[in-house]
């Protein structure tokens, strides 16, 4: 899917969709060793009841939830001709009450902000553009998002290891004895990795990528229980 620059409301999913991708994202890009860069974090990362996006340099982002079914987007790409626009544009022309307007006020004076997005009674908007803006940034910053094959791309799927028996004969098939963690192409459905896994259907494992059980857990296993604790809707 491809966004429209600038962008429109219409471009976003709902938010608990864009929170569900980001999220897991997040997830499978976690570890010790970002966990410990604070503010020098980069990456997809969930930061008190906000999500972030920063690859220090191009792009920032973060998406927060200010209230039952109410959220807010904002950020910046290098694309963004808005804070460059003259006249000046109003980022947060129309904004409801519930944004972080003290957070917003200081990137706007600082010249860190490309644009705000809000959603409330379910639909998303944001300040009237001039005509003939060329860019928001939100292509740029949000499609890994909105289009599934992007996401998908952040998955990993195992590949089966081989190895021959000690009493393989010429006549005898090698059979992979474990799967391990690989990189995913959207031809493929999208399956958990893990330290070893047994293959379900050892014969045709390469071929089909058929489904592999677990033989000991691994990080990666928590992906589905860490993303619905942290969903939206169930914040307090």
């Amino acid at each position: 899917m491809t966004l429209h620059r600038p962008g429109r409301p219409g471009d976003l999913p709902p938010p608990e969709l864009l929170w569900a991708r980001w999220a897991l994202v997040a997830v499978l890009e976690a570890n010790t060793e970002a966990e410990g860069r604070g503010v020098h974090r980069t990456g997809h990362w969930l930061s008190g009841t906000a999500l972030q996006l920063d690859d220090a340099g191009c792009t920032w982002w973060t998406l927060s939830r200010r209230g039952e079914g109410r959220y807010v987007l904002y950020g910046e790409d290098e694309s963004s001709a808005v804070k460059w626009h003259e006249p000046a544009v109003d980022m947060l022309a129309g904004a409801p009450d519930r944004l972080p307007y003290e957070k917003l006020r200081d990137l706007l004076q600082g010249w860190e902000l490309g644009c705000v997005y809000w959603y409330e009674n379910g639909t998303w908007a944001r300040a009237p553009y001039p005509e003939g803006l060329s860019d928001d940034g939100l292509d740029c910053g949000m499609s890994r998002f909105v289009d599934r094959a992007e996401v998908s791309a952040y998955w990993p799927t195992p590949t089966c290891r081989w190895k021959a028996s000690r009493h393989r004969t010429s006549s005898t098939p090698r059979r992979p004895t474990a799967c391990l963690p690989g990189p995913w192409t959207p031809s493929a459905p999208p399956i958990p990795p893990a330290t070893s896994r047994r293959c379900a259907a050892p014969s045709t494992c390469p071929a089909s990528r058929r489904r592999c059980s677990p033989a000991e857990p691994s990080g990666m296993d928590n992906v589905v229980p860490w993303t619905r604790r942290h969903s939206p809707s169930r914040s307090s």
